[in-house]
């Protein structure tokens, strides 16, 4: 009876496992299949590097919207990553219980609030703030801001989570050599949690390209390669959200390539960090 229950649970997990690696497949050929005689019938070169946006004129070129998505991921990553490390850092090895049930509690809130709130939040707080302070108000700053703060509690969890895996006789260790208990730590412990923390920031930066309903609120939505930062802008998936509403024929099957590209981006950064690890356990 043993052995038939044991049987029944590795086939429910490998069922699990291939429904989870066959909805993949199946977003992949939908995106691929809809949105590469697309690109073929506008022109890979003049689809991923123009520079003008006009579905009016049946002229599609992403190059803005790629340019904007990766202003405003790295402005994010600039501004969550040191915020996002330092906190875990604060949580895993220096603060006091009783501190730590009060933040805890407050960084999954965070977690739970929905885009559309933080969305809110930036458009009524943050764009005045920006407008007053350096003339821009929705902008590439903007958006990197809302969306460094978006990205917190996902970095700061992961990588308290790789903190807290790393055996305590690193620490020990380190003190027990004459480092003080900050040193021990930035030099000890958290090369060791390298790992951990950078599949925090990937998953940050994951959420970061992915985030669509906040961005389209504070970040300008113009079609348009940004000047500076206090340039507004549009990225990849607001593109796809505020036109495929009303989109027909070549229009949708363009979004759809668009949809693609981002797929792609999105696997590029997977590999990346893939090969990072690779190299560090070498």
């Amino acid at each position: 009876m043993q052995k038939i229950l044991e049987m029944a649970m590795k086939m429910i997990f490998l069922i699990a496992a291939c429904v989870s690696i066959l909805f993949v497949i199946l977003i992949c050929v939908f995106l691929f299949a809809n949105g590469l005689p697309a690109i073929g019938e506008i022109g890979p070169l003049e689809f991923l590097l123009g520079t003008h946006w006009k579905p009016s004129s049946d002229i599609y070129g992403i190059a803005p919207m790629i340019v904007g998505s990766v202003y405003v991921t790295a402005g994010a990553l600039i501004i969550g990553t040191p915020l996002g490390l330092l906190t875990a850092v604060y949580l895993a090895r220096f603060c006091p219980k009783r501190i730590y049930k009060v933040i805890d509690p407050a960084i999954s809130l965070m977690a739970g609030i929905p885009s559309v709130i933080y969305g809110f939040f930036g458009l009524v707080v943050l764009v005045p703030f920006m407008r007053e302070l350096t003339g821009g108000g929705k902008s590439v700053l903007t958006a990197s801001v809302l969306l460094g703060i978006m990205i917190l509690p996902t970095v700061i969890r992961v990588s308290e989570s790789a903190l807290r895996a790393v055996p305590q006789s690193y620490y020990e260790g380190a003190l027990a050599l004459g480092a003080s208990p900050e040193r021990s730590v930035f030099f000890s412990v958290l090369p060791a949690a390298k790992s951990g923390v950078l599949a925090g920031i990937v998953l940050g930066i994951g959420r970061a390209v992915g985030e669509t309903m906040a961005v389209i609120m504070v970040a300008g939505n113009q079609a348009i390669i940004p000047e500076s930062i206090t340039s507004g802008v549009r990225t990849l998936t607001a593109n796809i959200v505020v036109e495929m509403g009303y989109a027909s024929g070549l229009h949708r099957q363009a979004l759809i390539a668009t949809a693609a590209v981002l797929f792609v981006f999105i696997l590029l950064i997977n590999l990346l960090l893939s090969l990072l690890k690779r190299r560090q356990k070498i």
